[in-house]
């Protein structure tokens, strides 16, 4: 199996923990170097945020776990990077064109 080595997910979760507290669980982790963690929208009982983690080799299922137990649940895998080193993600003439639009 390919090593993970950046993880980016779009997560649900309560207030408590707080994201600093994710943070850092998800930054204890084996094989994770290091978090970000953005707060993307917040409601009365819930907070939308990214958690993107970087690291030698990445263990989705230990990171599932410490989102689950935290009371939170992970929307979609929004980006994956695995190999021996990281690739960023190249610009191609239609992603220009679209801009547009946005």
């Amino acid at each position: 199996m390919a090593k993970v080595r950046r993880l980016v997910l779009d997560v649900l979760k309560p207030h408590q923990p707080t994201i600093l507290d994710l943070a850092v669980k998800l930054g204890d982790l084996e094989g994770v170097d290091g978090t970000d963690l953005v707060l993307n929208e917040i409601d009365n009982k819930v907070e939308n945020i990214k958690i993107t983690l970087e690291g030698p080799e990445i263990n989705f299922d230990e990171v599932a776990a410490v989102i689950q137990e935290s009371g939170g649940s992970i929307h979609s895998i929004d980006k994956v990077s695995t190999g021996s080193s990281l690739v960023e993600e190249a610009n191609t003439p239609q992603d220009i064109s679209a801009r547009w639009m946005r």
